[in-house]
């Protein structure tokens, strides 16, 4: 199989960082492009990254120089950003028009209509919104997003019960300081504290899951007919979202019954480089799933369950810079090699 030419839009940041340590190896893809804002231009990636993401920062990398964000300036066929949200409107729509394919964690283009917003474990048939996408917009290339971190760990726990009639949602959130970037919160504000409001980030929640549980009928994605409330809380974690949910069902199933959806849940996607062999790990002990014990498992691609109990309540737990963000972009970006899009 002949490589993928690859880059990564917004490559210094958190994100951008996780994306460059999943692609350095990649047997699908080739990492040829690093891009960044100007005062990162010209200069050596080693310099400008702040780097810590989970291995170490090979050297060649390393001496990669960092190049504008800009369709011309970029040797790659597919593109994955890390973009900021206002930038990513005007800079993805430029590469997808100039034929690139864009894999993107930015939140810009989740929400529009002709724009497949994808978990591939949960919605692949979405990817049915390209089609669309191209013929309204005329572009060559095209647009595919991943949605917000916490809603990721949220909805893919959700797939599992979709068999027993979802009807509503509450969530409460606690998230790590990594999703907020590197400069996103600071230290007085975090210590000793728990911060009660993350900007948009309930909206996010509250929106994003209806798409992504939706039905696609040809031309457009019908939002599910669930109710989500959500209440998300910034917490003194690295690394790692954990969220309480409450979830109401028609056909009311049991802890176990729910325990033996999660165990079994798989979307045979196993062919593809990033997914994990369980999508879903069930931990049976009180105390888990945590963070620190339980965020890199699957290679911080799987999510923790644990604390199933009568009503439906249980704990969910996800690594938010990997299967939240940098790895739920390349596995949409491996789901559309699969079918031959790339």
């Amino acid at each position: 199989m002949d490589r993928i030419r690859v880059g990564v839009l917004g490559a210094t940041g958190n994100v951008g960082q996780q994306f460059v340590g999943m692609l350095v190896d990649h047997p699908w893809f080739e990492l040829t492009a690093l891009a960044a804002s100007e005062r990162s231009v010209g200069k050596r990636y080693c310099d400008v990254a702040k780097w810590r993401a989970e291995r170490e920062l090979p050297s060649e990398v390393g001496e990669e120089v960092v190049l504008p964000v800009d369709p011309g300036k970029v040797d790659a066929d597919l593109v994955f950003s890390a973009l900021p949200a206002d930038l990513a409107l005007k800079v993805e729509a430029e590469f997808a028009d100039a034929g690139f394919v864009v894999a993107s964690n930015a939140r810009s283009y989740r929400m529009f209509d002709d724009v497949p917003l994808m978990i591939p474990e949960v919605n692949p048939e979405h990817l049915g919104l390209l089609e669309v996408q191209q013929d309204t917009r005329g572009w060559d290339g095209c647009i595919v997003t991943n949605p917000n971190c916490s809603t990721i760990i949220m909805v893919t726990t959700l797939a599992a019960l979709r068999g027993f009639g979802l009807e509503s949602v509450q969530v409460a959130t606690m998230q790590a300081l990594s999703g907020a970037g590197y400069e996103g919160v600071a230290s007085m504000a975090i210590l000793d504290n728990v911060l009660v409001h993350i900007p948009m980030e309930e909206e996010k929640m509250e929106t994003e899951t209806l798409k992504l549980l939706g039905e696609f009928d040809g031309e457009r994605v019908i939002d599910a007919e669930i109710s989500v409330s959500a209440s998300c809380h910034r917490v003194a974690v690295m690394d790692g979202h954990t969220e309480a949910l409450w979830v109401k069902m028609r056909d009311d199933p049991t802890p176990e019954e729910v325990r033996e959806a999660f165990h079994g849940f798989d979307a045979d996607l196993h062919d593809l480089p990033s997914e994990p062999e369980r999508v879903i790990i069930v931990r049976d002990e009180e105390d888990r799933p945590q963070p620190r014990l339980d965020r890199n498992a699957g290679g911080g691609m799987s999510v923790s369950v644990g604390r199933i109990r009568e009503g439906i309540r249980y704990i969910a737990m996800g690594h938010n810079t990997i299967r939240g963000a940098a790895g739920a972009s390349v596995l949409n970006a491996e789901l559309l090699h699969k079918k031959g899009i790339l």
